[in-house]
């Protein structure tokens, strides 16, 4: 069995692959993430994310396979990147609040041989927030590094009324779906040692 490698700096995704058992070591696949002209949210998604697993690939010696992925928030077909100062961040959450909006996150494989790749597309609904909470909300510092400047598992939960889709997919990573792809390359879940003794 090839070693997994996790191409991202998210400790949302270090914490999700740790929760389903799979060890992982971290590796760096700096990429250009500008979108490209017409671009749809669901293909930008997923070209960063196996943009990503290749990069992580690239900078590898020996047989690996490189899990990247890709999180964007979609309202009415734009991309809610992240925060570029408070008065962005303020702004993405006065229009997210209320509302209903898209969260994509696409997973990517790959081992230099093959690559698989999917997008995993959850609805999720916002109260209102009062420009009073927002700007509390901002100073906790939670927002700054988030797209759509939200965190789902952190502070910013308070703000969520519904969710249709993955709550894992929300936070970085569709777990059900990843387990599945690294299966199909002969990596397993919960890969500790109680339940490996059984």
């Amino acid at each position: 069995m090839n070693p997994l490698y996790l191409a991202s700096g998210s400790p949302r995704r270090r914490e999700l692959l740790t929760q389903i058992g799979v060890p992982f070591t971290v590796t760096t696949a700096p990429i250009d993430e500008t979108p490209l002209p017409g671009e749809s949210a669901e293909a930008y998604v997923e070209r960063l994310a196996l943009a990503k697993a290749e990069a992580g690939l690239a900078n590898l010696a020996g047989p690996a396979v490189v899990l990247g992925a890709d999180t964007a928030v979609v309202l009415d077909g734009r991309i809610l990147g992240k925060p570029e100062n408070r008065e962005h961040a303020l702004a993405m959450l006065a229009e997210l609040a209320g509302r209903e909006h898209q969260v994509l996150t696409a997973v990517a494989l790959s081992d230099g041989s093959r690559s698989l790749s999917l997008c995993v597309s959850s609805n999720v609904r916002f109260r209102p927030i009062s420009t009073a909470e927002a700007q509390r909300y901002w100073t906790s510092g939670e927002p700054a590094d988030k797209a759509g400047g939200y965190a789902i598992q952190g502070l910013g939960a308070v703000f969520v009324t519904g969710l249709e889709g993955s709550y894992s997919a929300v936070v970085g990573l569709p777990l059900s779906e990843t387990a599945d792809m690294l299966a199909q390359f002969g990596i397993a879940c919960w890969q500790v040692p109680a339940l490996c003794q059984r």
